[in-house]
């Protein structure tokens, strides 16, 4: 069984920069592709972006030449940079093993502006 812990949220003014990860614990045998997810309050949750096992990556318009996804598969982490942040990027940051009901605990994100 794999499980997802992810780290790294709290608060930062507009314009600020994060960065979240996503750790993935137990029987991994190869790098799995990996969605980050936002829910924000009152909101469904909606996709943010994709990482394949080899790196490739997708985002959603809204974060588009600010967030990067990137991966560490000796270290079975996921990473969510995110640069130049606004007050609508606040919400609750999840991870999943794509196509599968694996997710993270999520981390909270917020922007003050």
């Amino acid at each position: 069984q794999v499980q997802l812990v992810e780290s790294g949220g709290g608060l930062v003014q507009a314009g600020g920069s994060l960065r979240v990860s996503c750790a993935a614990y137990g029987r991994i045998f190869s790098p799995y592709a990996m969605g980050w997810y936002r829910q924000a309050p009152g909101k469904q949750r909606e996709l943010v972006g994709t990482i394949t096992s080899g790196g490739s990556t997708t985002y959603t318009d809204s974060v588009k030449g600010r967030f990067t996804i990137s991966r560490d598969n000796a270290k079975n982490t996921v990473y969510l940079q995110m640069n130049s942040l606004k007050p609508e990027d606040t919400a609750v940051y999840y991870c999943r093993i794509s196509s599968t009901s694996i997710w993270g605990q999520g981390t909270q994100v917020t922007v003050s502006s």
